[in-house]
């Protein structure tokens, strides 16, 4: 019993790797558009050979056109279908209708026509309309063959579109992954540098103290020196020396506060000349973004720069993400000004139509909540139970950074 059992299975195995070398070698010969249009042709032309006993003329080229249709079936889908319709319902044309059928429902997703494709395919396949009527016995067999054949195509070619359209989709959701992991990167650099650029600020700074504070004021004091020993000096030679050294000293200093001048600079002279947003922006802001936005914003226009750019991205930020996360939610934009604090809240509902939902990197608002916080201020997102979703952010009016203050 044993033997007998690893024997059969030793040849299922057999056969299980025969038939993926069979699958694989028709996969490749089938990859070619003119072979499987030869095949399909010959197929169909057998089936209306094969079914034009006692055929008419006019049923035989009926049938033949239908044969001849397949060759349009992946430009003109509807019209090849159109065109396979009389071989089936007056020839003997039976195969070239379900190939049409079968391409289009791989290529159309509109219901109107496929319902209508796949009745004119049962009633022409089952001759319900036709006499001689059949019994009622025959007509029940007759109408379930005639709605596999209706429906089956319709199912496999809808099967196949919407594998292509998954497909399709993954490869978007792969791409779009890869690009926010690229932007994530370049979000990282760039902080990395700006770090780098910062600690070497610090150090240009800490240096051009050390050299104001220690190197000219011991110069200064050797100037002061030498001046006093030039009126002190008993002779000549030594006012002369004191002279040298004094002009050396001021030579020395003038030098010093250029290379202050240099350090405190931080490493570059260029300035970003480019406009900044403000509140003013925001109104095109919110036109541009394409979405239902209620705005209610009342704050201050002689806000300072700093605040004005931080509101702006923050709502920037905010539509964003209701058009990425939320396409066609109802907006709410409200900013009021209070107790010498600025809040901010966008508030949207549920999305309203069906979106695909792309992952997300998150940067953009760990950005905005580093700048609420450099500017003192904080940021809180909440999700709310009907599925809509609230950020808020609340700034100091006052324009001084947190990181500044006392």
């Amino acid at each position: 019993m044993g033997r007998s059992r690893a024997t059969l299975r030793r040849v299922d195995r057999a056969l299980e790797a025969s038939a993926r070398r069979t699958g694989a070698g028709i996969r490749r010969v089938t990859g070619v558009p003119a072979v499987v249009d030869a095949i399909v042709v010959l197929t169909s032309l057998a089936d209306v050979l094969l079914g034009s006993v006692d055929r008419t003329v006019v049923e035989h080229g009926a049938s033949l056109v239908a044969v001849a249709a397949l060759l349009l079936r992946r430009r003109f889908p509807v019209l090849a279908f159109v065109l396979t319709v009389p071989g089936l319902w007056i020839g003997s044309a039976v195969v070239a209708p379900v190939v049409t059928l079968y391409v289009l429902a791989a290529r159309s997703s509109r219901l109107w026509l496929l319902s209508a494709a796949a009745m004119v395919t049962f009633f022409g396949y089952g001759g319900f309309l036709t006499p001689p009527f059949e019994p009622v016995q025959r007509l029940v067999v007759d109408a379930l063959y005639a709605a596999l054949v209706a429906v089956g195509p319709l199912a496999m070619g809808a099967l196949v579109r919407t594998r292509s359209e998954l497909a399709r989709r993954i490869v978007e959701l792969r791409e779009s992954r890869v690009e926010e992991q690229r932007q994530a990167a370049i979000a990282v650099a760039e902080r990395e540098h700006a770090a780098a650029d910062a600690a070497v600020a610090r150090e240009r700074a800490q240096i051009a103290r050390e050299m104001h504070d220690v190197v000219a004021h011991q110069v200064s004091l050797v100037v002061v020196h030498a001046g006093a020993m030039t009126m002190a000096a008993p002779d000549e030679l030594t006012r002369g020396f004191a002279r040298t050294v004094r002009g050396l000293c001021v030579a020395t200093l003038h030098e010093l506060r250029e290379m202050v001048g240099v350090l405190r600079a931080s490493g570059g002279t260029s300035v970003d000349a480019s406009p900044q947003p403000t509140l003013d922006d925001l109104q095109d802001l919110v036109a541009a973004s394409g979405l239902p936005v209620s705005s209610d914003i009342d704050l201050p226009r002689d806000l300072p720069a700093p605040v004005q750019r931080a509101v702006y991205r923050f709502v920037q930020e905010a539509l964003t993400n209701v058009r990425k996360h939320a396409p066609g939610a109802r907006v709410v934009l409200h900013g009021t000004s209070a107790q010498r604090r600025l809040v901010v809240t966008v508030t949207n509902d549920a999305s309203s139509e069906p979106a695909m939902q792309l992952p997300s990197s998150g940067f953009g608002l760990l950005g905005l909540r580093e700048r609420a916080e450099l500017l003192g201020g904080s940021i809180d997102a909440t999700p709310h139970a009907d599925g809509g979703y609230r950020i808020r952010m609340q700034l100091p009016a006052s324009h001084a950074p947190a990181a500044h203050r006392s």
